[in-house]
């Protein structure tokens, strides 16, 4: 065990890592080799069965459960406040007996549980000097690591702590006195528990209303470098108190960005006055990623993402500026060997965290309605606002019959709707050359009826002929002039009719299309706003079905082939009228491109890491090798295609991850992708 006094350093050492029977040398500077499957660390929430001020039966089920979360491979657990004692004993903490009983069993804890290398928080009594004290002991490899005293003890209603304990305001560094064997225990609420090669995985806790307090003691753990917090409650149930507990949880842990885990004091606590119900909760920077129900005494557990808190905690400058505004003391670290159970995570290995294979696309239920209209609400108040700045009142959009220009033009209708405006200002321009198909062409002519827009329709066919006899290209030859000269011809078309009318082209394009650079330059890539910019092809989707399903008569018929078509940029003659070009044959499908996208730009993740995750969450659709080869497909595409990019047309953005140059993506259009591509090039 080292103990440290600065939390704050940088490093730059090499390391190295075993993997199986070769070495790596791995050079760190401000991070970290992960050694911690791929950025995760296992946590568990415990409320074993509690008997009251019998300290040798509560020890028993906590070293029980030590052991069944060791099995489970979990690297921390947490009990509830006054563990070892339970913490209904009322006027029974101020004997002697209780105190002396709950060292020895928490010693006992200790040895029992020094084979396992997993770091448990517990909760005891314990007096130093004249005071008592309620405290959370650190336990790690046989060793009491450290004691934390609650700050904050509530003292009304059914809670008297102030009777038995007293609080411990200050960080003042000290030690106790805690037994023969531990003779020097750090003791305070300066402490943080970290891994002795990787600071990421760094522990504080605090203790029950300590949650509640104006200024959380865990908001300080954070700013200096704790990455999970531990609360160790006990928190008498009433009627909507487990709602209560889920809100302070989830805020405490996105306004800290870290990760929470709450353990509650449950089955086997007095009844006297008070029912306790078990309840844990893991969360995670705002999102709850486990919870017991409540009444239930299994063992809660969750894989956090240390990478992904570690990079939030880079991006949010807010959070580095309060940390280094916060005048705290530095802290007092702790460093042990937390990962040295690390595993080796794979698509088979048990992860207790779920992997949504669309992320854009919350596969939660509720308000589900209320978030889709949010969405279409801010694309269409970013055209309305453009429009009102330029006072032009007509707007023109190529209508093609796909998902994108139909979502494109159901938001442009809702924007003239903001403006006070008839949908008949809006010119939709169908524009049929080589590839349209019949299907596409009717579609797009119903949508514009049923819209109420109106319908231009102008044949291109034979303009890209001329400007192919122009640059001499040989129309049976199917190149990118071929395709593109179709593609930049319709732009064209949209600038020059928004002249005569006075009016802003409409772009179309969608996020996933400019991640892949999956747009022609000059062409559909540009317009004068772009509603869907930040849409990924994903959601476009459910955006379209949503309307869908709030429309009625040929209208609902209509979004509904729609979204039944394939996609395609319909720039190769169809084969028997049906669509030969299908955009995901080509590049792949937008469901896992937009996974990766997701990863990479929202979470910083690796290749690897992607790989991983994708198998996980698309397991039984998509097997290893399918991923790997459109996983690269993706990383070659958005690297190269950044020039693109770096010239959208404005546009307004919906969600936590988008591509502007002016906001959140400043990468530069020569950057090189090799050892993103080596990386997944290995997998």
């Amino acid at each position: 065990m080292r103990i440290q006094e600065n939390f704050h350093r940088r490093r730059f050492r090499r390391q190295s890592v075993s993997r199986g029977n070769s070495r790596i040398a791995l050079l760190a500077f401000g991070c970290y080799t992960v050694r911690m499957n791929y950025g995760f660390f296992r946590t568990a929430a415990a409320s074993p069965e509690t008997v009251v001020a019998d300290c040798t039966a509560n020890a028993n089920r906590i070293i029980d459960a030590c052991k069944k979360a060791d099995a489970q491979g979990a690297s921390l657990i947490v009990f509830p406040e006054l563990a070892v004692t339970s913490y209904s004993c009322g006027d029974l903490f101020l004997q002697t007996t209780l105190q002396e009983a709950a060292i020895r069993e928490t010693e006992r804890i200790a040895k029992k549980t020094a084979s396992l290398p997993i770091l448990i928080a517990v909760g005891l009594p314990f007096a130093s000097g004249r005071l008592l004290y309620n405290c959370a002991a650190f336990i790690f490899a046989g060793k009491i690591l450290a004691l934390v005293p609650k700050t904050y003890l509530p003292n009304s209603g059914e809670y008297s702590e102030r009777r038995w304990f007293s609080p411990k305001k200050n960080i003042d560094a000290e030690t106790v006195y805690f037994s023969k064997a531990h003779p020097a225990v750090p003791f305070g609420c300066d402490i943080i528990i970290s891994d002795a090669d990787d600071e990421r995985c760094a522990i504080a806790l605090e203790i029950g209303e300590d949650l509640r307090a104006p200024v959380p003691p865990s908001s300080y753990h954070a700013l200096s470098g704790a990455a999970i917090i531990a609360n160790l409650s006990a928190s008498a149930e009433t009627v909507g108190k487990a709602e209560y507990r889920r809100l302070l949880v989830k805020s405490q842990s996105a306004r800290t960005l870290c990760a929470y885990v709450y353990a509650d004091a449950g089955h086997g606590e007095s009844t006297q006055d008070a029912v306790f119900a078990s309840h844990k909760i893991i969360a995670e920077n705002g999102t709850i990623i486990a919870e017991s129900k409540s009444f239930d005494d299994t063992i809660c557990f969750a894989d956090i993402d240390i990478e992904r808190l570690a990079l939030e905690r880079r991006r949010e400058t807010t959070f580095s500026d309060c940390a280094e505004n916060a005048n705290t003391r530095p802290y007092r670290k702790v460093s042990v060997d937390l990962l040295s159970r690390a595993k080796t995570f794979s698509e088979k290995a048990p992860l207790f965290r779920t992997i949504d294979a669309s992320p854009f696309v919350p596969n939660d239920e509720s308000g589900q309605s209320e978030r889709w209209n949010d969405i279409l609400a801010v694309q269409a108040e970013g055209l309305a606002k453009r429009m009102r700045h330029t006072g032009i009142k007509n707007a023109v959009i190529g209508l093609s019959g796909g998902l994108d220009s139909t979502l494109a033009l159901l938001v442009t209708v809702r924007a003239f709707g903001l403006c006070g405006l008839n949908a008949s200002g809006i010119r939709a321009v169908t524009m049929p050359c080589f590839g349209t198909s019949d299907r596409t062409y009717r579609n797009a002519c119903t949508l514009a009826k049923e819209t109420g827009v109106t319908l231009s329709e102008i044949n291109i066919a034979e303009a890209v002929r001329v400007h192919f006899r122009d640059i001499g290209q040989d129309e049976s030859l199917r190149d990118a002039a071929y395709e593109n000269a179709q593609a930049r011809e319709r732009t064209q078309v949209l600038m020059d009719i928004a002249n005569k009318i006075n009016g802003i082209v409409v772009g179309t394009g969608d996020l996933s299309e400019l991640a892949l650079g999956w747009a022609t330059y000059n062409g559909d890539h540009m317009s004068m706003y772009a509603v869907n910019v930040s849409v990924p092809k994903t959601l476009v989707r459910v955006l379209v079905e949503h309307e869908a399903s709030l429309a009625g008569g040929k209208l609902r018929e209509v979004l509904l082939d729609i979204l039944d078509t394939p996609v395609s940029p319909e720039l190769l003659p169809p084969k028997d009228g049906v669509i030969s070009q299908k955009t995901e044959d080509l590049v792949g499908p937008y469901e896992l491109h937009d996974f990766f996208l997701f990863q990479m730009l929202r979470y910083g993740s690796s290749p690897r890491k992607i790989y991983r995750l994708a198998l996980r969450a698309f397991a039984g659709v998509y097997d290893g090798a399918t991923v790997k080869k459109w996983l690269i497909t993706f990383l070659r595409r958005f690297f190269t295609q950044q020039f693109k990019r770096s010239c959208l047309p404005d546009g307004p953005k919906t969600g936590s991850v988008a591509v502007s140059p002016r906001g959140d993506l400043r990468m530069p259009s020569d950057a090189v992708s090799r050892i993103w591509l080596e990386e997944a090039e290995s997998l």
